[in-house]
């Protein structure tokens, strides 16, 4: 199995794995939440991310990943501006309308794109974009029912995007330049994410619930499911920094729209929720989209990995034909010598 063929593997495990985890503790903390009114969701995810940290540690000293050091500023910035974008996307929810809310995650894709165009230069085919579109589209119909504003929540809405577009910019960015594992970055930006929500989580749900977490009644039934929840955090929270450092930001947010769908299709069908055909055609739409964007992106990749393996041969022919060798050098020389200047002149007389 060749190189190419071994990254494609993994990065189609990466996406599995993250859509598995993902609709798993969502259907998780729904019956944690709206069965057993624990509705804590800031304190919640410190101890998710407090548990996944335990557990990577745990993974370190019996020597699956090897731990790696690089900037400390990089790694506390980005732990904390994580941790700040969590408590803001609750903050949002919280203050708006579920369906300002759903326009806010919606957003959050072309202010990726924009950032990523303006910033690192990122280009975005035609393609590409309409397919975006599409998939937005199809989203927006099937979960945008209301859209009430007001100034609070629109200003936190837009904290919110801001913050979680650079966070998973970075998330991506960071493990390319300092040569990082998802692994190893998130081993060591855990801490702080965590403490950041540690410290602010219980005054922010109380802010949000007008509850306490501390007085609320734990039984044997909402701390089996907290730990239920816990346990398959680690697998969320590795898979996303998995799939964001082995694709894109932009791709990880299409695949947290397929989730959407996939949880929308799953309360249908099981739970029986309220469903209509407004939100059958929206899913529809952007299931579209979606196989658009990854037929488009596959055929891009495929043509860099053409001209790239193009460029790899004419390098591999230059090197190994001596006669094109041997006329580069002797016209360099010729041209090095028919350029070179007298050793006297006479402005030196």
């Amino acid at each position: 199995m060749g190189e190419g063929e071994r990254f494609q593997l993994g990065t189609v495990g990466a996406l599995t794995l993250s859509v598995v985890s993902s609709v798993s503790i969502v259907i998780c903390n729904k019956a944690l939440m709206s069965s057993l009114h624990f509705i804590f969701a800031t304190t919640l995810t410190s101890w998710h991310l407090l548990v996944t940290f335990c557990s990577l540690h745990l993974a370190l000293k019996m020597r699956f990943f090897e731990h790696k050091a690089f900037e400390q500023k990089a790694v506390v910035g980005f732990g904390i501006l994580n941790g700040i974008s969590i408590g803001l996307l609750n903050l949002s929810l919280g203050f708006n309308s579920v369906g300002f809310y759903q326009m806010t995650k919606l957003a959050i894709i072309p202010c990726t794109v924009l950032l990523e165009t303006l910033f690192l230069g990122k280009k975005f085919s035609k393609r590409i974009q309409f397919s975006l579109s599409i998939l937005l589209m199809g989203v927006g119909v099937a979960t945008v029912t209301d859209l009430q504003l007001n100034a609070l929540g629109s200003f936190l809405s837009l904290l919110a995007v801001i913050t979680t577009c650079v966070a998973q910019i970075m998330t991506n960015t960071i493990q390319k330049k300092y040569k990082v594992s998802s692994t190893q970055l998130l081993y060591q930006s855990c801490p702080y994410q965590a403490t950041t929500l540690l410290i602010s989580g219980p005054y922010l749900d109380k802010l949000l619930t007008s509850q306490n977490v501390f007085a609320f009644k734990y039984t044997t039934q909402v701390t089996v499911f907290i730990v239920l929840s816990c346990l398959i955090s680690i697998s969320v929270n590795f898979s996303t920094f998995l799939v964001i450092g082995k694709t894109s930001p932009v791709t990880y947010q299409v695949l947290g729209h397929l989730k959407t769908c996939l949880v929308l299709a799953f309360g249908y069908t099981l739970l029986h929720d309220p469903f209509s055909w407004r939100n059958i055609m929206g899913i529809l739409l952007a299931m579209v989209g979606m196989i658009l964007y990854s037929y488009y992106c596959t055929l891009e990749n495929q043509q860099k990995a053409v001209e790239a393996a193009a460029l790899a041969s004419q390098a591999r022919e230059g090197e190994s034909d001596p006669l094109i060798n041997l006329e580069k050098g002797s016209s360099a020389v010729t041209d090095s010598v028919g350029h070179m200047s007298p050793v006297w002149s006479k402005d030196k007389d």
